[in-house]
């Protein structure tokens, strides 16, 4: 089951959130299926980032595992849509990804980020990490063949 909460003003398209979501559970098979994904805006993010990880700014996406007595639950996955606006941030994927920077059709370039940012928060749940640059690199190269293959944007 995957749970999807929408706390901003952002449209959002739920039935393709899940689906990718779906699809994304279907390749990796994790062992837990059950999936919580939340939509915020900065504050909240901030103050979740800052509570939970003790940096006290903004961010893209968070993903936080289940305790371990939440029998089926992956993991929640948090995203903050306004980050992703913030495309200078973004120059790096974009470029990997062969859109151009700064991007032709930003509605387009947005969409994919934020499909991009939900892969990475989800392989985090998977158990992949970012803190070494190799790693990061992997996980980079991941998100792009993931949307790549299925042609999501």
């Amino acid at each position: 089951m995957i749970e999807l909460i929408n706390t901003t003003k952002t449209k959002i398209n739920k039935k393709k959130i899940i689906a990718v979501s779906e699809i994304f559970l279907t390749k990796f098979k994790p062992i837990k299926t059950d999936l919580s994904i939340a939509i915020v805006g900065d504050w909240r993010i901030r103050q979740l980032n800052r509570d939970y990880r003790g940096l006290d700014k903004t961010t893209d996406v968070l993903s936080f595992s289940p305790a371990a007595w939440e029998n089926n639950l992956l993991g929640e996955i948090i995203i903050n849509p306004r980050e992703i606006k913030r495309l200078a941030k973004y120059k790096e994927i974009l470029e990997l990804s062969g859109f151009a920077y700064p991007p032709k059709n930003l509605k387009k370039t947005e969409n994919y980020l934020f499909y991009f940012i939900l892969i990475h928060g989800l392989l985090h749940l998977v158990g992949y990490d970012d803190a070494l640059e190799s790693d990061r690199q992997v996980m980079l190269k991941l998100g792009r063949d993931f949307l790549h293959k299925r042609d999501i944007i």
